[in-house]
Parts: structure tokens; sequence; C-alpha cells
């Protein structure tokens, strides 16, 4: 108790010293005003005695007051006594021209006296207020000085008055000391009710900082608060050039959320987090940047061994088993990596040099890491290449090619699946894997969708308008499309346009699209577009994720095979069983099977033999544009050589 008493007491005194110190001029010259007011009163010795005593405790006080104010130094005990004596004793001169005045023969000299001891109170309780100790000891013999007055004025015969009457003016002056105390007191509550308020204010402004720049999960930093840290590092290790940045994307997390809950994948994430500090040690810096993605960067890094050996340690760590509920669970890590350096010196280059890497990694199973190598690396697409790609979609050179479908039991065509080839004025025909990753890359798979839509419909109006059906035309529905409200609603838009067409579309879906984390608003969007009127699809299934589940989730009007199914067929045993148990499962849901990739007509007679009754492949066709499919509808009675076609296909 006695040590927070001197603390607060040291603490007091280096306020007060600041203070003191800064109303030095002001003090000396109300000190010669009042003088002078003495002086004109009669009172001239007197005051000029005070006058000298103030300007004597200001030369002894001033250097006092400005050790104390010097704040970046603590203050000792005696030097604090000394500042306080000193602050007290000048106060005492101070007051002693009001008692000078109070012996004056004159109301009006008498009132000055009061009014210059009022200010005193004044100074004292806004300057000292909050400061306990210099306030009280210095409003004590201000209060004393007040009485001194009235007894000097009731001595003095030519302002002789009953007892009575000085006596009212003694208990007024009681009223008012009384009244300043509590004034007092109730603002040191007020103030410190102010501070709580401002500290608690403080705190939650702290906290929505810390909110705004870290993951309220795992408590790491968000991307935000990672770009300025990494462009702050980059800016330190200039010359140095060892800034390494670690892009992290756990494999296989989306299915321990659906099929342990949540739950599962915070504690999963948490987990990961914790390892990923541990490792960052003290040179690095952790970040979550959304969903399933870490990040690091290190600036102890000097080579590439030393990046990919730390990348390894990553990898070991990540994929140890994380324990939940007597589970463990595992993940994988594919990991991305760009050091600073001449050409990669900035933030953007760094992180998206980190993310192509990280991407290449993902795409290759037998690596978990890569380093990024501008030289190395394929160029990424730029702002050109996006204005190139609108000009292809405006000017008509992307088009929809029609992939021929084809009943077993008819051998007729009873529909197309539309797939989308580049006609490039240069460069010729080019297939969807020559343009498609960019389309993707750039954002443009809305775009893309709604043109192929806009395109299949018009080549659809043209073939019924001539009085040919076209059967089931199937359109590959990009996961952009279904996730997002924009999307589906363009896509609806352009199927309201063309109402009596919508009989003809089949959407199709691949299973994969429900990996993603919008799987849900996915669904409704496939209902929605079912309930237009539009079949669904549900291609390369058995390859994707909970296959079962979506079968009985979804509701859809069709299965599409995967070719790898059809390829196997007469080769591997378990194909033949995996086929035939598909073709069942459709049969008891009543949807149509498709198989795709059929190129063999041991492959088809094998289907057929099965019960399949609708292919798709080479065996039947390649893709074929618009006016092509109008020359096959034409050929009413025409059905399918296989013989003739494969020597056709092979010429």
């Amino acid at each position: 108790m006695r040590r927070k008493t001197i603390d607060h007491f040291l603490h007091q005194t280096q306020i007060a010293g600041h203070i003191s110190g800064r109303d030095v001029s002001k003090r000396v010259a109300t000190a010669g005003l009042i003088t002078g007011i003495c002086h004109f009163a009669g009172f001239t010795a007197p005051a000029v005695i005070a006058l000298a005593c103030v300007l004597i405790l200001e030369c002894v006080a001033h250097p006092l007051n400005r050790r104390a104010s010097q704040f970046e130094r603590s203050i000792s005990l005696p030097t604090a006594i000394a500042v306080f004596v000193v602050n007290w004793a000048a106060m005492l001169p101070f007051l002693s021209f009001s008692i000078i005045l109070s012996h004056s023969d004159t109301v009006p000299f008498v009132l000055a006296g009061y009014l210059w001891a009022f200010g005193i109170f004044v100074h004292v309780t806004n300057t000292f207020g909050l400061l306990p100790f210099y306030n009280w000891s210095q409003m004590t013999p201000a209060f004393a000085t007040i009485f001194w007055m009235l007894w000097n004025l009731s001595q003095n015969p030519v302002h002789a008055t009953p007892a009575i009457e000085w006596a009212v003016a003694a208990a007024m002056m009681v009223v008012y000391i009384v009244n300043t105390f509590d004034t007092m007191t109730r603002q040191k509550d007020t103030h410190q009710a102010l501070e709580r308020a401002r500290e608690e204010a403080n705190a939650r402004l702290m906290e929505l900082e810390r909110l705004s720049r870290h993951d309220t999960l795992t408590g790491l930093m968000n991307r935000g608060a990672f770009d300025e840290k990494v462009e702050s590092l980059i800016r330190q290790h200039a010359n140095k050039l060892g800034v390494t940045i670690f892009l992290c994307d756990l494999d296989g997390f989306k299915p321990i959320n659906d099929s342990y809950s949540h739950t599962a994948g915070d504690a999963v994430l948490c987990t990961i987090a914790t390892r990923l500090i541990d490792l960052a040690g003290d040179d690095g810096q952790v970040a979550r940047l959304g969903g399933d993605e870490f990040a690091i960067v290190k600036t102890s890094i000097t080579s590439e061994k030393m990046a990919l050996a730390f990348g390894d340690l990553i990898i070991t760590q990540v994929e140890e088993p994380i324990p939940f509920e007597q589970k463990k669970l595992r993940v994988g890590v594919s990991l991305g990596i760009a050091r600073q350096g001449h050409d990669a010196s900035k933030l953007a280059t760094l992180m998206s040099g980190a993310d192509q890497a990280m991407y290449l990694a993902k795409q290759d199973p037998d690596k978990k890491q890569m380093i990024f190598d501008k030289n190395a690396f394929p160029v990424r697409a730029s702002l050109e290449d996006r204005n190139i790609l609108i000009n292809a979609m405006r000017d008509g050179e992307i088009v929809p090619y029609y992939q021929p479908k084809i009943s077993l039991d008819t051998k007729r065509i009873i529909g197309f699946e539309a797939l989308s080839r580049w006609e490039h004025p240069q460069r010729g025909v080019l297939s969807p894997s020559e343009f498609l990753p960019q389309i993707n890359e750039l954002g443009l798979q809305g775009e893309f969708m709604i043109h192929t839509a806009e395109q299949v419909l018009q080549d659809i109006q043209t073939w019924t308008g001539d009085g040919f059906d076209p059967g089931q035309i199937s359109i590959n529905v990009s996961e952009v499309t279904l996730a997002t409200l924009s999307g589906h609603n363009d896509l609806l838009a352009i199927i309201d346009r063309y109402p009596h067409l919508r009989q003809h579309l089949t959407f199709e879906i691949t299973e994969d699209i429900f990996i993603a984390r919008s799987s849900d608003v996915i669904q409704r969007s496939i209902a929605n577009f079912r309930w237009s009127g539009v079949r669904i699809s549900l291609d390369d299934f058995g390859t994707g994720f909970a296959s079962f589940q979506h079968l009985k989730d979804l509701e859809f009007d069709e299965l599409k095979l995967d070719t790898g199914f059809i390829r196997d067929l007469g080769i591997d045993p378990a194909a033949h069983v995996l086929v035939n148990g598909l073709l069942s499962m459709g049969k008891g849901l009543g949807v149509q099977v498709v198989a795709e990739g059929v190129e063999t007509s041991q492959q088809a007679e094998t289907l057929r033999a099965m019960g399949c009754h609708v292919v798709q492949g080479f065996l039947y066709g390649m893709a074929i544009p618009a006016p092509e499919v109008l020359i096959r509808l034409e050929a009413e009675d025409y059905t399918f050589d296989i013989p003739a076609l494969q020597r056709n296909n092979i010429a």
C-alpha cells in the first residue's frame, strides 16, 4: 500500500512539474498585475515583498519543475518532495495579495482581493483537480486565506457590522467550501467514469482492429494483414532478398467437413494453424487466407534447397494424423513456394508466383511442392488475352460443335452434346483444352456459359424451324453459373426467351462441383432449372465424391457413365461389374443412362447386351459444326453402319 501511494505521488509530481513549468510566464505576469493593484490601493511595500517572494520561489521551482517534467526519466522521492514543497510554498505569496487587499477601507479593493482569491481557487481546481496531493495541499491554505480575510474585514471599523452578519458570511463560505469539495469529488468520479469508458472504447477498437486483421477461428492473420506484413518485410530485406512465401492448400479437407461435420473441419484447421505457428519460428509469420488455404512468410531462407527442406517440414507436419473424437483425421497439402528476387520484388508477384506453383503442385500427383520459376512456368493470361477471348465470342469464332448420342436399339441419333470449338482465323479449329483454361483463369466462365447457351438455343431454333427434331441437346454447365445468383439468373433469362425449346435442353453437371463450399446453393440452382423444364444429367458419374449421397439428394434425369469405365470393358472384369451395377442403379431410379467414350463395336455390343440403350463416342462420330448437324438430320432413314464409320474415322 505504501509503495502504491509513493508511486501515485511520484506520477502526480511529474504531471504537476510539467504544468507548473508551462505556466511560469502567466503566473509572473498576473503577480505583476496584482502588485500594481495593491500599489494603487496604498499597500506598496507589502505588495512588493510578496512579488519578490513570488519571483524567488519561481526561480527555485523552475529547475525542479523541468526535472520533474522529463517523463522519459523516473523521478526520485527526495526530488518529488522538493517539487511538492516548492510548489506549495509558491502558492502562499499569491494568496498574500488577497490578505493585503482585505485591509483596504474601500469595497472595490476588498472585492478585488476576493476575486483574486477565487481566481486562485479556479486555477487550482482546473489545474490540479486530478492530482489529489497537489490539489488539496494548495486548496487548504486558499480556504484558510478566505477566513483570514473575513477576520480582517470584521476588525476594520470602517466595515463594522453586527457579529451575526459576519457569521452568515462565514457560514456561506463553509457552504462554498463543502460544495467545492463535493464538486471536486464528483469531478474525480466523472473523470474515472470517462476513463473507464475510454478504456472500454479503446479495448473494443483494439478488438475490432484485431478481428479485422485476424481470422476468428484460428487467430491467425487474415489476407489483408498478411499482405501488409509481407510488404513491410520486402522493404526491410530489399538488399538481402530474403523473403520467401509458402502457400499451402489442404487436400481432402472438404470430405472431412461433409463426413464428420464442420466441427471436425474447424478442429483440423485449428490444429494445422498451431502446427504452422510452431514451424514458422521467430522469423516467420502465418496467415489463414481463407477456407483451407494458409500462408507462411519466412526471412531466413537463403536458397532453394533451404526452401524445399522447410517445405518438406510443412508437408510432414500437416499430414500428421489429427485426433478428433477417437478418430484420426488426415489431410494432404499442396505447397507453392515463391522467393524474393530481382524479378519478384513486389507482393503481387510473390503471391502470384506462389499461387501458380501451388496450382501446378496440385495438378501433379507426383509432387506436393513446387518453387515458382518465372522462366520455367507457363505465362499467365493477360488483359489482352481476355479481350481476345471476349472478341472471339462476340465475333462468333467460339461456337458449339455437336457430338451425336445414339440409340443402340434403333441406331439413330436421339440427341447431341454441345462441345465448344474456337474457329481461330490463324490457328484453325482449337479444342476446348486450348482455350478453356484461359477462360477459367480470367474469370470468363459466366460470359462463356451465356454465350454457349445462346448459340445452342439459336441452333435448336434453326433446326426445329426447318421441321427437324434434334432430340436432347446437352450443355455442360459451369460451377460459377450454378453457385452464383447472377449466373443462375442470366441462364434462366435465356431459357425464358426460348420457352418452346426448353424441352430440348439438358444441362450436364459434373459431380466434382459438389466439392465446392457452395454445394447447397448449387443444388438449389439445379432444382430451379429442372423445375423450369430443363433435363438434368449427372456427368462423369462414379468418379466424384459421395456419389450415392447425390443420388439420394439430387433430382436428375440422366446418368452419364465416365469414359474410364467404358474404356476397360472387355479388358478389366471389374469394369464390367461396375458398369453393370451402375446400369442397374439407373434402371432402379428410373433415369436414362448414357455411356460416353464408346470407340469400338465390341464396347457397343457389350453395352447393348448389358441393357444400355444410349451411347456416344468416336465410334459414332466426332463433334461436328451446326450446318453438318442439319445434313444428318435431313437423312431421316440414316442408320449407322459401324464398320463404314470406323473406316471413315480412320480415314
